[in-house]
């Protein structure tokens, strides 16, 4: 199979390599000094500096057009916040596309009020493309090494789940299929947002105890949510929801848990961004979560209280009070936490 990888970031990269086994790849990175560096000693110095890339990938830059001709799957590796151009670039592509982008887009108009799902996105803009999401559970850095992980490839279209299957799923990497494209895709952004919250109650050393609470009573959050944008609850229960929250709030590697982590310390948010050098999906889409959420009539305190904290309203310690001060409520009831 011939994958093309549009975007050499962590992820992107790490995917490319662990496909590079069975498939030929093309990945294409977008700024030419990067690509020269990785021409020349076949390392993505920058964000896998320890993972040699494998002679079956082919780097690629300028405009990504050229790359994509005889492919038979292209994979969108870039932040949220390019993936509207990026789908805008493939709306005439004729085969299959996935992204592996988490988040919400902010509000492209403040009379909306609102921002979009990936997904949401695509049926926008391209709405023509056999399109899908893959996610779930995973490090960067563990997959680029073919240490063992589990993914979801989401797609209301079964020929692009069962493509992704047979290009992504080998003895290191197990993907399961999902029809369920909304769960999978709240479930991988809620996740982000509610790892900050758990990096700062480590970093204020609050126990295991509050840890286990929070990401307890984050995954009925991102279910309210969830639920309240048409996904199946049980979606939730798996790899892209409660999978994927444990690994990124409790994980030494995730980027968003250490953003809480930084925040406890004192940093706001802008510093604690800048310390990080990459990308903390959470931090941009936290607000976006909140603000979708509102729309729906969702309430979800945990996540409001990350937005709280980053737009630098409240201290950390007073968002803590402010959540053991909430009233009680039983813990069945979809209303709130």
């Amino acid at each position: 199979m011939k994958i093309g990888v549009l975007g050499a970031g962590a992820w992107g990269t790490a995917l490319a390599v662990n496909a590079a086994a069975q498939h030929e790849v093309r990945l294409w990175a977008r700024d030419a000094a990067q690509h020269r560096s990785m021409h020349e000693t076949r390392v993505n110095v920058r964000y896998l500096p320890e993972v040699q890339l494998p002679d079956a990938i082919v780097l690629c830059t300028g405009e990504p057009g050229a790359m994509l001709a005889g492919l038979d799957l292209v994979i969108v590796a870039t932040p949220m916040s390019a993936l509207r151009e990026q789908l805008s670039a493939l709306r005439d592509v004729n085969g299959p596309v996935a992204w592996l982008s988490k988040g919400v887009e902010p509000p492209m108009h403040a009379s909306l009020g609102y921002g979009l799902l990936a997904h949401e996105i695509q049926a926008t803009i391209a709405p023509e493309l056999m399109a899908g999401v893959l996610s779930g559970p995973s490090f960067a850095q563990e997959v680029a090494r073919g240490q063992p992980t589990a993914l979801v490839a989401a797609s209301p279209h079964a020929e692009v789940r069962d493509l992704l299957v047979a290009a992504f799923h080998n003895p290191s990497l197990r993907v399961y299929a999902n029809d369920d494209i909304v769960g999978v895709e709240v479930g991988g952004a809620v996740k982000n947002v509610l790892a900050i919250a758990t990096g700062l109650a480590d970093g204020l050393a609050l126990g295991l105890n509050a840890r286990a609470a929070l990401i307890t009573r984050g995954l009925a959050e991102m279910t309210r949510l969830g639920v309240a944008l048409g996904a199946r609850a049980e979606t939730f229960m798996g790899l892209s929801g409660l999978g994927d929250l444990v690994l990124t709030a409790t994980g030494d590697l995730s980027r968003n848990r250490k953003v809480g982590l930084l925040l406890a310390q004192g940093l706001d948010a802008r510093q604690a961004v800048a310390s990080l050098g990459h990308v903390a999906e959470g931090v941009y889409c936290a607000r976006a979560v909140v603000q979708r959420a509102a729309h729906l009539g969702v309430e979800m305190p945990i996540a409001t209280a990350v937005v709280a904290l980053l737009d630098g309203q409240v201290k950390p310690e007073e968002a803590v009070a402010r959540l053991m001060g909430r009233e009680p409520g039983s813990e069945a009831s979809l209303a709130g936490s």
